[in-house]
């Protein structure tokens, strides 16, 4: 019998681990999507000014790019800590400490969403699937998404 508990906790341990390196690995995307966003992002940017000649046009489509890649990552982000929080730690201490930080982060992604987009989401125009119609810029040609 002791031997048996012993098994199940070792392999308890064993699973821990997994899911903590799942965690991780999932936290290290999002940041890595931060980061490759934002380098993408700009390159793409100075491309476009330089092509067309105007940085108006460009400085847009930068910004709508930016803001996607942070929404995307952020994403990622909310993963890893719902994974680590549930999965790794569950107590209700890390569950109040999770519900805050996916309440801060639901804000930023809803605030960045207006952003992107200029209106609530709520608010969409008309049956379009595409988020280019909406966007003169992208409807253009002009505009290259990073994401």
């Amino acid at each position: 019998m002791a031997d048996v508990l012993m098994q199940a906790a070792e392999q308890i341990s064993v699973m821990d681990h997994v899911v903590h390196w799942i965690a991780t690995g999932v936290e290290a995307g999002g940041v890595a999507m931060l980061a490759v966003t934002a380098v993408a992002s700009t390159v793409l940017m100075l491309v476009d000014w330089r092509r067309a000649g105007r940085f108006a046009p460009a400085y847009k489509a930068y910004r709508r790019n930016l803001g996607r890649g942070i929404l995307l990552g952020l994403e990622f982000l909310v993963i890893a800590d719902i994974i680590g929080t549930v999965a790794v730690e569950p107590s209700f201490h890390n569950l109040g400490i999770l519900g805050v930080i996916v309440i801060i982060r639901t804000f930023l992604s809803f605030s960045l969403e207006v952003e992107i987009e200029g209106r609530l989401p709520w608010h969409k125009g008309g049956d379009r699937d595409s988020d280019e119609d909406d966007d003169p810029v992208a409807a253009s040609g002009s505009e290259r998404s990073a994401v």
